[in-house]
């Protein structure tokens, strides 16, 4: 893989990234999205996800995370674009892209200038590494589940960083997965990405109709639970051993109908306060860490 430079902002390769980061419009005609950071970046090609083209700043990127020069004191050799900045360049691609299935055109490697490469980060605070990814559909279809599944139910949340911090918790709390009806975003929204550090990748992920949804929940044997404050029952006093999908609304509507009448059973986080609803991502963990609990999960006395 050869390695070409980049020390202007206005190369249209650079202009190309930023518009991919943009515009969800352009992402779906391209069929490419942006990943910024080493672990975003590891966990999307872990997920199978291939790169098209990655960017790398030797003057910040580490392999390891660690050690990565501060501002202002990028050796010679990185400035020149020398000897040290190509082993940083050649070493840390062959790790990341370490058991990424091959193909006859492999992805195309740029290294950045640092001040090319602040004007692509979306934060300052990555690791000198931003790729342009190809789109993979995700589908109801795709998504695996074990004898007991777990699965968090999204209906139109529209906002990125709502959707990235219940992805979050979905990974830390070992969800089977994350479907999102009707979706208000762009699964590969940079925002989303960010947010959910890495998440919309290491979960499995669909997006579909809430139809379609219900319908293959229902095919799977999977209770549907809906929160809502409405003829509820309190969460904790609700099974949430077998399969399981819990299922939430935006803060502002909730969810609709269609989700009320699937449902086997609904129910609510009890309010004590002067307002009656949490941030949804606040109400996902509760409820995922409240199944946890019930399935004897680790850190939990019984």
């Amino acid at each position: 893989m050869g390695v070409e430079t980049i020390t202007s902002g206005q190369n249209p390769k650079i202009k190309a990234l930023l518009e991919l980061q943009e515009k969800s419009k352009t992402r779906r005609e391209k069929g490419l999205f942006v990943v910024e950071g080493r672990r975003e970046l590891e966990h999307c090609l872990s997920a199978g996800f291939v790169p098209d083209t990655i960017f790398i700043c030797p003057e910040i990127y580490s392999p390891s995370g660690e050690g990565v020069p501060p501002e202002g004191r990028a050796t010679r050799d990185t400035e020149a674009g020398g000897p040290r900045a190509k082993r940083v360049v050649g070493s840390g691609t062959a790790r990341l892209l370490k058991g990424v299935q091959p193909s006859q055109e492999g992805p195309k490697i740029f290294e950045v200038s640092r001040n090319v490469y602040e004007k692509m980060a979306y934060r300052g605070s990555t690791e000198g590494i931003i790729a342009e990814m190809r789109y993979k559909e995700r589908r109801l279809e795709d998504i695996e589940l074990g004898e007991s599944p777990l699965v968090i139910v999204l209906e139109s949340v529209e906002k990125p960083g709502n959707l990235g911090a219940v992805l979050r918790s979905a990974d830390a709390a070992g969800a089977d997965a994350v479907i999102i009806c009707d979706p208000l975003t762009d699964l590969y929204n940079p925002n989303l990405i960010r947010s959910s550090v890495g998440a919309i990748f290491s979960r499995q992920v669909a997006a579909a109709t809430s139809e379609e949804t219900i319908a293959w929940l229902k095919a799977n044997s999977i209770q549907i639970l809906t929160a809502q404050l409405q003829d509820s029952s309190l969460y904790y006093d609700t099974p949430l051993t077998g399969p399981t999908a819990i299922v939430m609304g935006t803060e502002s509507t909730g969810l609709t109908g269609i989700w009320r009448e699937a449902a086997d059973r609904h129910i609510r986080i009890p309010m004590l306060g002067a307002l009656d609803s949490l941030n949804v991502s606040v109400s996902a963990a509760i409820l995922l860490f409240e199944a946890v609990r019930q399935r004897g999960g680790r850190g939990y006395q019984n």
